[in-house]
């Protein structure tokens, strides 16, 4: 028989590789174990047809909609396909209307509608008195959190299930299996190196549709010598337009651009800080995993010489969620530069590290008598609470009352260095602790 050409095997399979190798039943499913490994409660429903209204909550590429298709597959009720994006109320009547007559008969509807968060609350309104008398199963898939885009009285009706974003070694295994299905390009010889896959699945960032698009511009774009095509390194680079992408995420060069950006803010260095940052997220880091180290030093290298910087680093993590690459790097850049600007204090680091170390050598020391609480008569007896003095009952709300254990008393953990807000901190503790030495009479209870 005539070797396929790979011109031969573009004409016969139009449709996108993504398209082609769409799992059809769960075993085929790759990833979101915690749902539907062996005996999870997803898999439960769907293997037993006991589907219930539900959303899909996680980001692109990640199998909501694949879900929604092998519950199609596998069910004995009516299931209608319904899209946000081009359905109205019109549409949406029109379904119900439907769904209705399927139910006098006595046969359920399963109503599938992809990027629910895109309907206004008029068209939520239209689906709530079918979901509730049982005309519709629900089933809304979203890449946007629902407790914000969906109302709440048909999300109280709605079991909501989180998928999760691929791992690298499930895009990688994902990958390895299009070069081999007959639906994908199992029908070629295609030799591309293991960390080519991996470096594919790293750039996909947990999303299986972008992984296998990539793939596929990278076959279609190999070398080929007789009936072979090799995919190289030079290939892969000219398909994403990024060289630096190929870099490790889990490797040495990783934790060494992480290690460059936190020094670079911790010095006040914002060209450099900004420089990294770019490094990173250009050589496709995961913008997320740089946001959560962002908070990370806006508490640990910032604190509270300016309380601002963490509000402002969870803000930019926020944004990275919400609107993702390539428009999160702006968001980023003004948290980098930001916490580079501000002034610098690691006392709320120290104070936790002592108190650590205190609190691990000390796990069996009872809480002194005086704070704890008394809900109880028996409690009241043992003399919980006894002595507490409430500090709004006093005038400065100040108390000489000991909170620490009696082994661990006069101990001082937070020693605020002076800088930034920190100065007005350290002179408040400061007059806090001279007042209370200066008390020399025993406390009254409030």
């Amino acid at each position: 028989m005539e070797q396929m050409t790979l011109f031969d095997f573009d004409r016969e399979a139009a449709a996108p590789l993504a398209a082609r190798l769409r799992p059809e039943s769960l075993d085929e499913f790759v990833g979101q174990t915690h749902l539907l490994g062996k005996g999870k409660l997803l898999r439960r429903l769907i293997e037993s047809d006991q589907i219930s209204s539900m959303i899909f909550w996680g980001p692109p590429g990640v199998g909501k909609t694949t879900l929604a298709r092998i519950i199609a597959n596998r069910t004995k009720a009516a299931f209608i396909d319904f899209s946000a994006v081009t359905s109205g109320i019109k549409e949406i009547r029109s379904v119900m209307e439907r769904a209705e007559e399927n139910r006098r008969f006595g046969e359920r509807t399963i109503l599938f509608v992809d990027e629910i968060h895109r309907f206004n609350k008029a068209q939520q309104d239209a689906f709530l008195p079918f979901v509730e008398k049982g005309s519709i199963i629900l089933i809304g898939a979203t890449t946007e959190n629902p407790s914000f885009e969906i109302n709440s009285a048909l999300l109280s009706r709605c079991r909501v299930f989180v998928l999760q974003s691929l791992k690298t070694e499930e895009l990688t295994a994902l990958l390895s299996r299009a070069l081999k299905s007959p639906k994908g390009f199992g029908s070629l010889k295609v030799s591309i190196d293991k960390e080519l896959l991996e470096a594919i699945a790293v750039f996909a960032n947990g999303d299986a549709r972008s992984a296998l698009s990539t793939l596929e511009m990278a076959v279609l774009n190999g070398e080929m010598e007789g009936d072979s095509i090799t995919v190289t390194r030079e290939t892969l680079e000219q398909c994403i337009s990024r060289k630096s992408l190929l870099y490790d995420k889990k490797g040495e060069e990783h934790y060494n651009l992480i290690s460059a950006l936190h020094k670079s803010m911790r010095n006040s260095d914002p060209d450099a800080a900004v420089y990294w940052l770019a490094r990173m997220l250009e050589a496709g880091e995961d913008p997320l995993y740089v946001a959560r180290r962002v908070i990370r030093f806006a508490s640990e290298d910032v604190g509270l010489a300016d309380p601002r910087a963490l509000p402002l680093a969870v803000a930019a993590y926020e944004a990275c969620h919400y609107i993702g690459m390539p428009e999160c790097t702006l968001n980023l850049s003004q948290a980098v530069i930001y916490l580079s600007l501000a002034p610098k204090s690691n006392s709320l680091d120290l104070a936790y590290s002592a108190a650590k170390q205190d609190a691990l050598q000390s796990l069996a020391e009872p809480v002194p008598l005086v704070i704890r609480n008394a809900p109880t008569g028996l409690m009241k007896e043992l003399d919980y609470g006894k002595g507490y003095q409430y500090a709004h009952d006093f005038k400065d709300r100040l108390t000489a009352m000991q909170c620490l254990p009696d082994s661990l008393a006069g101990r001082e953990y937070y020693r605020p260095d002076g800088e930034g807000m920190e100065k007005s901190l350290k002179e408040r503790l400061e007059q806090i602790k001279a007042w209370k030495k200066a008390q020399s009479s025993p406390s009254r209870s409030s």
